[in-house]
Parts: structure tokens; C-alpha cells; sequence
């Protein structure tokens, strides 16, 4: 009988751990530690001064380029030995915006949670199943109708910030909150941004068990949006 070299068979089998190890591991790597997609803030860099009166009924629209509309979320985790911000984001956002003698007179805005995208699909079904559940939730809302002054708003294509009071609606829960946009009107468009502060548990928003990361209670809304006027 042929007699096995028992020490041979352990190093070989250590050799194909490795070498499957090496091969997966930059996957593994890229799947757990990539970033997502974030929503950025505005880039002023090509603005014009404003060509018309703030005034009037504006509406949500695509827009395009850097300064497109995208809403989305950022969240922050702890991996072993590590720590990251992953975030993940949607275009799918409409609303309308009603200001009269330089004031703001009310907003709505409506997000499609369930077409929010990181940049690995299976993260996305696990943020938007077992997270958000947005099966349930498939749209997050702000609404307003506080008046807001926006006389300071400037016009030459230079931003300014301005406070929005209003109800965020998230995971079928409503609490008030405070976002601070900064604004730039630019020809004929108006663009707004705010990085909107928010606590997961605010909204039952829970981490599930098969999550390996330790996802903050703290993160935040990325909000940019392209407004067009209707009433022209």
C-alpha cells in the first residue's frame, strides 16, 4: 500500500487556500470597502448671474452634468480594522417650489427610495430590502410651508445659504427638521444642496443581523436639486 506523505498533503492544501484567498480577496476587498455613489455638492465653477426674477412656481428637473439632480443618503460604519462612509443615490426625484415677493412660500419633494444605487448591486438589494425596506417605504417626502425670506439670495451667480424648516417624511416616519441649503441662481435655473443631518433610529431605521459593519445612528441626507421655472 502506498503510504501518504502526510506533511505534503498539508502544505498543499494550505498552498490552495492561499492561492483561492489571493485570487477572491481584491473582490472581497472591493465589495466591502468601496464608498458608493455619493450626491456632491454644487460645483459654482461655470455660473451665471441670475436671468430672471426668483419669483414665480418652480419646478423639479433632471438637469445635467455636475449640478444634476440626485438625492441620496450617507451613511458611516465600522468594519474590522477599519472605518468608511458608504453612500448610494437616486435621480428619480420630482417637487415643486412657490415663491412670492423674494419669499418662500412652499416646497415638495419627493424621492423614489426604492431606485437609490450604491455601485455594487447586491449592497443595493440589501439597503433598499432589509434597511430602508422600501417595498413598504418606496418614497421618502420634505414638504413646507414655512415662509422663508430669500431677498439675501444673490444674483450674480455667487451661492448664498439659506435655513428651510419642513417635514421629512422617511421609513413612514415624519419629524420636523432644519436643513440649511446653499443656493446659486444661474441663469434660469435656481440649484439648491444641503448635507441634512439625520439619526437612522429617528425613523426605525434598524441594522440587521447579517450586517457585518456597525452602521452610525448619525448620517446624513445628500440633497442637490435643479430647479426650472414653470411660469416663465
Amino acid at each position: 500500500m502506498r503510504t501518504i506523505n502526510k506533511p505534503f498533503v498539508i502544505i498543499t492544501v494550505i498552498a490552495v487556500i492561499v492561492i483561492t484567498l489571493a485570487s477572491v480577496g481584491p473582490t472581497v476587498y472591493r465589495v466591502v470597502t468601496t464608498p458608493g455613489i455619493k450626491t456632491e455638492a454644487l460645483d459654482a465653477d461655470d455660473a451665471q448671474p441670475a436671468s430672471t426674477n426668483i419669483n414665480g412656481n418652480w419646478t423639479i428637473v433632471p438637469g445635467a452634468g455636475r449640478n444634476a439632480t440626485q438625492v441620496g443618503f450617507t451613511f458611516h460604519e465600522a468594519l474590522p480594522g477599519q472605518r468608511k462612509d458608504t453612500s448610494g443615490s437616486t435621480h428619480a426625484v420630482t417637487g415643486n417650489v412657490v415663491v412670492a415677493d423674494n419669499t418662500l412660500q412652499s416646497a415638495d419633494l419627493t424621492v423614489d427610495t426604492d431606485t437609490l444605487r450604491t455601485d455594487i448591486k447586491k449592497r443595493d438589494i440589501n439597503v433598499k430590502m432589509k434597511i430602508l425596506h422600501t417595498d413598504k417605504y418606496p418614497t421618502a417626502t420634505f414638504t413646507t410651508d414655512k415662509k422663508v425670506d430669500l431677498s439675501g439670495i444673490p444674483a450674480d451667480g455667487t451661492t448664498g445659504e439659506v435655513v428651510i424648516p419642513g417635514t421629512l417624511t422617511l421609513h413612514g416616519v415624519s419629524r420636523e427638521v432644519q436643513p440649511t441649503f446653499t443656493v446659486l441662481r444661474t441663469g434660469k435655473r435656481v440649484l439648491l444642496y444641503s448635507d441634512l443631518p439625520v439619526n437612522r433610529k429617528d425613523y426605525g431605521v434598524e441594522t440587521p443581523e447579517f450586517v457585518a459593519a456597525v452602521i452610525a445612528e448619525e448620517g446624513e441626507l445628500n440633497i442637490r436639486l435643479d430647479l426650472e421655472k414653470t411660469d416663465q
